[in-house]
């Protein structure tokens, strides 16, 4: 990589685990607030939705804004907007106060993925490698949100804890106020690329109501269709199996001081809870994950690599349950390849987005994307809150299975239109 990729790479990369350091510690914060407010799984799941629904709901007007715009300013905006969010947070009293600053969040985050996304994709040379890196940041935030949540919620307060995850946004934001970069330096002119500065290209971003549904329509070839049915289908698995997993997790793993004799009795065990620990090294294996489903994207056609990813999410929701029964060396294999899988199929379906979209539209197609993912996924938070309660926890994963089947079939149908 050049000297322009690393500075993308990098301020893409922060960004991008300062997202997913929030998104995820929320489904930490889930089990200290069903013990806290008296609440049941199907509702909190519906107030998490909602949360989660904004933070894909945005994204469409975001992928429109990053190409008027460009991405620089829409990634602070987000950076601002996530701290001024988790600071509310932090004083929400209730329930319903919790539904507005996770919303208030959801719109803030909503704009990352398609300014983030496109900015690779227009500005790095070397995209699979880009997309691999910029995933792998993601994961770490994703792996160290739940972790660092878990520890300070050892000795603090959960509202203590809260504000005290505002401090990463705050430097991050003075980090972007300097970062410098070509937003356009992996496409030509004629491509149709929108301008450094935000301006119009010759196919660039809309400009009016007109101009957006005219793009729209243009985008939404069969090609564009199926990947999006793809996303989809991922992004409902993704919120379903992650959102309750940490609450999920701790019902088959035995007391700490079971594992750890030392601490029995003492108020390190009673504060210590091994699913959060578990979920956080499930989440940490996704790096893994993201860094293979990268450079998969520069080695085989992605519908192939889809196709075979969602076939194992598929067995693996399948056979969660009962390896999690058999004991505790299943439970943390099964847990590992669920993670693995579940990152490695998202660069993977970010590269299928870039071959489908024109440059000069490519924060539409990521907005498009993400509304898909997490917007409309944002549901299988809630599908999953209602499963548990009705069916439990075999039940809510065999149900769960059906979203990477339906991904599979898609996925073929990309395969076969290539083909």
């Amino acid at each position: 990589m050049d000297g322009n990729d690393r500075a993308i790479v990098t301020f893409t990369g922060l960004a991008h685990a300062l997202v997913h350091t929030y998104e995820l510690s929320i489904p930490i914060l889930v089990v200290v607030w069903l013990t806290e407010f008296p609440v049941s799984t199907a509702l909190l799941g519906t107030v998490v939705a909602v949360g989660y629904a904004l933070f894909g709901a945005g994204a469409l007007p975001g992928g429109v804004l990053t190409d008027r715009y460009g991405s620089n300013r829409l990634v602070t905006a987000c950076l601002v907007g996530m701290g001024a969010s988790f600071l509310l947070l932090s004083v929400a009293p209730n329930v319903p106060a919790i539904a507005v600053a996770l919303g208030l969040w959801g719109l803030s985050a909503s704009v990352y993925h398609p300014a983030g996304l496109a900015l690779i994709s227009t500005g790095v040379e070397e995209r699979g490698s880009g997309f691999a890196y910029h995933g792998m940041a993601g994961n770490a935030g994703i792996a160290l949100g739940p972790l660092v949540t878990a520890l300070l919620l050892l000795v603090a307060d959960w509202r203590v804890v809260v504000a005290l995850l505002v401090s990463p946004a705050v430097a991050a934001v003075a980090y972007a106020r300097t970062a410098e970069f070509d937003e356009t330096a992996a496409v030509s002119p004629e491509d149709g690329a929108p301008s450094a500065d935000g301006g119009d290209a010759a196919d660039g971003p809309p400009n009016s109501l007109g101009a957006f549904l005219a793009d729209s329509r243009a985008l939404f070839t069969t090609g564009f269709t199926l990947a999006m049915l793809v996303v989809m289908a991922n992004g409902l698995f993704y919120r379903g199996t992650l959102t309750f997993l940490p609450d999920v997790l701790g019902g088959f793993l035995p007391p700490v001081g079971d594992v750890f004799g030392l601490f029995a009795g003492s108020a390190l065990a009673a504060e210590f809870d091994l699913a959060f620990y578990l979920y956080a090294g499930l989440l940490t294996v996704g790096i893994g994950g993201q860094y293979v489903g990268g450079k998969l994207t520069d080695r085989i056609e992605t519908p192939t690599g889809l196709a075979a990813v969602f076939t194992g999410l598929a067995v693996v929701a399948v056979l969660f349950v009962p390896a999690a029964q058999a004991g505790v060396a299943p439970l943390l294999a099964v847990s590992a390849l669920l993670g693995f899988l579940l990152f490695t199929l998202q660069p993977l379906y970010q590269a299928t987005i870039a071959e489908y979209s024109p440059p000069g539209d490519r924060g539409l197609s990521y907005g498009y994307t993400y509304l898909c993912s997490f917007g409309i996924g944002a549901a299988g938070a809630a599908i999953s809150g209602y499963l548990l309660s009705a069916v439990g926890v075999r039940g809510t994963f065999v149900g769960l299975a059906a979203f990477p089947l339906v991904g599979l079939a898609f996925a073929l149908a990309l395969w076969r239109l290539d083909g």
